[in-house]
């Protein structure tokens, strides 16, 4: 049996698969009412209701309820899986390749050659994986390693990104003229109709081919600025299979930098 309980639960109810404990709360309201938010179940009666009335309705509305808390706490899990403890060893996916974090306790020639980090490839076919070698302490704060593998990956998709606008552009029969990369939370790109575009960095996270669909798709926008039919067709031109990578990029999980 599932267990839910809200942190402020006064009340709980028994369904025949699940205990739920909910806040509840009087009103001036004309009607019961339900939320299912991240803390659980809330249920907001008004002041003149029976509790047996109230006791009724929640039970009618068990299946609902019970869906919906079953859904918040999937998306609080997927949301802690995004998570990345950040220090030495931790992995974070670039460029669609699990990639772990090495402290290199001291600067190494490679890691001066750039910067403050180095991508390296496994040094034999029995370890896995790439890693990222920063050039900092093995005591260096959480905040710190965050902070210079985000460095990183934007520097990356400063070299990327650019070559990839370049690739597309001719074959799209268009021309761009500057790039800014974006920080947002929900959105890859943008493009402006002086040719400027802007992409997100946390999109070297994904697999080339998806970063290919977002850097079309903006393309495309300088000759079709809406989502039209003839829009798709111009992304389809050159991406046929733009769907499947469209859906990839809504489904793969990145890592939360807030």
């Amino acid at each position: 049996m599932s267990t839910f309980c809200h942190p402020r639960a006064n009340r709980e109810v028994h369904f025949s698969d699940a205990l739920v404990a909910y806040e509840f709360k009087r009103g001036q309201r004309r009607s019961i009412g339900f939320v299912v938010g991240p803390e659980g179940l809330v249920v907001h009666a008004p002041k003149w209701m029976a509790l047996r009335e109230v006791d009724a309705a929640v039970q009618e509305k068990s299946t609902w309820i019970v869906s919906k808390l079953r859904q918040s706490r999937e998306r609080q899990q997927q949301q802690l899986l995004k998570q990345i403890e950040w220090r030495d060893g931790a992995q974070f996916p670039y460029l669609g390749a699990a990639t772990r974090i090495s402290l290199s306790g001291q600067p190494a020639t490679a890691v001066k050659a750039a910067g403050l980090a180095a991508l390296v490839a496994p040094s034999d076919t029995a370890t896995a994986g790439q890693s990222l070698q920063l050039a900092l302490p093995a005591d260096a704060s959480a905040e710190n390693i965050s902070l210079a593998v985000r460095g990183w990956l934007m520097r990356q998709a400063r070299l990327l990104l650019p070559t990839r606008l370049d690739h597309f552009a001719p074959r799209l029969q268009v021309q761009w003229r500057k790039l800014a990369l974006s920080n947002a939370r929900t959105r890859w790109g943008s493009a402006h109709s002086d040719g400027s575009i802007r992409l997100n960095w946390r999109l070297l996270h994904f697999k080339p081919e998806v970063i290919d669909y977002v850097v079309v798709h903006e393309l495309s926008h300088l000759r079709v600025m809406n989502h039209s039919v003839h829009f798709w067709n111009t992304v389809g031109s050159v991406l046929p299979d733009y769907a499947q990578l469209r859906a990839q990029l809504k489904d793969e999980s990145t890592p939360r930098w807030e």
